[in-house]
């Protein structure tokens, strides 16, 4: 049976639902550290959001195998240490994507569901309008007056590149019109006409310059310049299409806002329009997409938003993404090439990944060389089942073959088809390699007792004798979402891995690499690269990261299955690193209330508790975690709401509420401080109950738990 067969939903037993829920769970998570850890990615962005469908309607089917496992949205990246840094008042988020007219219709359900709209209720009203594929920026004006402009950067921080987007003629230096309010930060996308790009390489290739891969690259690294000359002589543009802190708004609508951006003399896409169902979104998408050609720019989609920003803000935001939006992705884009091949890279998890080397070949605007191959099975020309997952005789992947290359989603090429009539008679099947290229340990691939198959992904058995995954779990450590600490990048922790005089091999190692610099005859500011100037910076960068928060903390420890979602989930119910790491040690007794806790704990699922399990019971975890702790004091996040009733108490939601969807509800608690569990011990501070509440209601008498019902709640938190 192939994936696009999978029994359905509702013809599946509990054992059957379980055991398929686990298996996806765990390839999602794997799919996710090495998508945005390891740069290895195992799955394609279609495979990927196929597998959170089926996984999502699996929990919709069985409620209590509900799990959130380590999905993370990531938005930009690492501001340059070019330009001064500007903290984004409001954060720029990211949007989550639809490849399909089913997924969008899956969006604006779960629109309307979180909302609690009925059947015979029509709305809500969503805008639709072309995703530009240019490089984001947000523009604070002050009384009408452009004060600064910073790029996305991580999302919470972004490059000052006020003195570049004053050059911009589509960005206005002064509001017109007589709404604009004090304080407004209006967001759109830089981007580049094709004949504009198209003169730019030409004058670059006069020049014997390098010429750009594509427009956003172009619109990118034109915006971002030191010599605010170069960006002026550059055509650049600019559409508004949001905003980030406006205390007072010009309309109570998306499309009126953005309205009001035209009035105050900005540019905004003509292609924009409301639509009130979900086949005029989709008869909007298609004739975006006739248009693409011919538009004159890049798009890579359209996004849709829910119009009424009072929806809005009733929608709110999971992880770093809005729930009232989307972006509709066209499809991906295909070339034919050769495979030249077949490399191996090995994960911080010591995943053996292997990686396609091809023919230069460009897709969708981008040269590609190299694609994933996901795993061993797939080069066979088989999926995680068994199954084949390519037609022909032999189905399997070869060095020399020419080969089909699809971009899914716009962003991670793969292989996708081989050409067997143009197969050369001497080319040989690929022997996937039993020991790990880089220490020599045996690769094996483990048998999940969970599902009863062989884990798809092959591992290295050295643990950290495997230089690759000693390096890459350092990588990981200084990552942008993990300390961030500016200056130690890859290439840098590779440099002072390798190094015996340097000798980081361990996160605690960082942190002390100033002390031990300074007892070496040979000191890291006179080596090739570095000097006494980027040295001190380093160091500082170092020193200033000794109290970092403690959700990133937990999440740069890497441990398996503890995404950035998780690692804050866990920082807030526990408060702090000793809370959460005694926890987690009294934990491993099955019957001890810690146990149970941890178990509660909302969004947390089984595979996160075993993985903290495993972790926390390693002796050498526990030495290498007591000689960090001795360099750094993780601090706990802050409350969100200090003062309200019940900031910091365990709260659980049951039964059915008239005045709020169950979503809702757990989203507001959150937002008032409050830890959200999703069942009943002896830690709950309180249970809200509505109609139809069962058997929590009987745990919540055996533990002494205060039971209030939705009215209570409400005059609890004070409306």
């Amino acid at each position: 049976m192939s994936e696009t067969e999978t029994p359905p939903i509702e013809s599946l037993s509990a054992r059957q639902a379980r055991a398929e829920h686990r298996a996806l769970a765990a390839e999602i998570a794997e799919a996710d550290l090495a998508y945005h850890r390891d740069d290895a990615p195992i799955l394609d962005d279609a495979s990927y959001d196929a597998k959170r469908r089926r996984l999502d309607a699996i929990e919709a089917a069985f409620p209590a195998l509900k799990e959130a496992d380590a999905v993370t949205d990531k938005v930009g990246a690492k501001p340059s240490s070019k330009f001064a840094k500007i903290r984004h008042r409001v954060p720029m988020l990211s949007l989550g994507n639809a490849f399909s007219d089913e997924d969008v219709a899956e969006f604006v359900q779960r629109v309307r569901s979180f909302l609690g709209m009925k059947a015979e209720v029509s709305g809500p009203a969503f805008t639709a309008e072309p995703k530009i594929d240019g490089l984001s920026l947000s523009l604070r004006y002050a009384r009408g007056e452009l004060v600064h402009a910073a790029t996305r950067g991580d999302g919470e921080e972004g490059e000052d590149v006020t003195a570049n987007a004053r050059t911009i003629a589509d960005i206005p230096h002064r509001l017109s019109g007589d709404d604009a309010p004090e304080i407004a930060e209006v967001r759109g996308e830089v981007y580049l006409r094709h004949d504009d790009f198209a003169g730019i390489n030409e004058r670059q290739r006069e020049k014997g310059l390098p010429e750009f891969a594509n427009p956003r690259n172009a619109a990118a690294g034109s915006l971002r310049q030191l010599d605010v000359s170069i960006t002026a002589a550059r055509p650049l543009r600019f559409f508004a299409y949001a905003w980030g802190e406006m205390p007072v708004r010009p309309a109570a609508t998306q499309a009126g806002v953005v309205a009001a951006f035209a009035r105050w003399g900005f540019r905004t896409n003509p292609l924009m329009v409301l639509c009130e169902t979900v086949s005029e979104l989709l008869v909007h998408y298609r004739a975006i997409e006739a248009q693409r050609a011919a538009l004159g720019y890049d798009i890579d989609g359209v996004v849709y938003k829910v119009d009424d920003l009072a929806l809005q803000a009733r929608l709110g935001f999971v992880s770093r993404a809005p729930r009232w939006a989307i972006a509709h992705k066209f499809p991906a884009e295909l070339a034919t090439t050769v495979l030249e091949a077949i490399d191996i890279q090995v994960g911080r998890t010591g995943a053996l990944s292997p990686v396609a080397r091809l023919k230069p070949v460009t897709v969708g605007g981008v040269v590609v060389t190299n694609a994933t191959l996901h795993n061993e099975d797939y080069i066979r020309g088989f999926d995680s089942k068994g199954e084949r997952i390519r037609t022909g005789e032999p189905p399997d992947i070869r060095i020399g073959d020419t080969v089909t290359v699809k971009r899914a989603g716009d962003v991670i090429p793969r292989v996708e088809a081989v050409d067997l009539s143009k197969r050369s008679p001497d080319a040989k099947p690929y022997v996937f390699p039993t020991t790990c290229p880089i220490c020599g340990s045996d690769a094996v691939r483990e048998h999940n007792p969970r599902s009863g198959k062989e884990d798809a992904v092959r591992r290295c058995t050295g643990g950290l004798v495997c230089a690759a995954q000693a390096v890459e779990r350092l990588k990981h450590f200084v990552s942008r979402d993990a300390l961030d600490i500016d200056g130690l990048g890859d290439k840098q922790i590779e440099l002072f891995h390798a190094d015996p005089d340097l000798a980081v091999k361990e996160p605690a190692d960082i942190f002390t690499l100033a002390a031990r610099d300074g007892a070496n005859l040979k000191k890291l500011k006179d080596k090739e690269g570095f000097g006494a100037q980027s040295v001190a910076k380093l160091f500082a960068a170092i020193e200033d990261r000794r109290t970092p928060p403690l959700n990133r903390f937990i999440f740069g420890l890497g441990i398996r299955h503890i995404g950035e979602t998780n690692a804050r989930l866990l920082a807030r119910h526990y408060g702090s690193f000793p809370a959460l790491q005694a926890a987690v040690i009294a934990a491993g007794d099955p019957a001890s209330p810690e146990r149970q806790e941890l178990d509660a704990i909302d969004g947390v699922g089984p595979t996160v508790v075993e993985a903290l399990l495993q972790f926390f019971a390693e002796a050498h975890n526990q030495e290498m975690l007591q000689r960090l702790l001795a360099q750094v004091t993780p601090q706990p996040l802050e409350a969100v709401a200090s003062a309200s009733p019940v900031a910091g108490k365990i709260v659980v939601f049951t039964g059915a509420l008239e005045q709020m969807t169950r979503d809702e509800a757990k989203a507001m608690a959150e937002r008032l401080g409050a830890k959200v569990a999703g069942s009943v011990s002896s830690k709950t501070d309180l249970l809200v109950a509505g109609p139809g509440a069962g058997s929590k209601l009987k745990d919540a008498a055996k533990h002494g738990v205060q039971v209030i019902d939705e009215a209570g709640w409400f005059a609890l938190v004070g409306g």
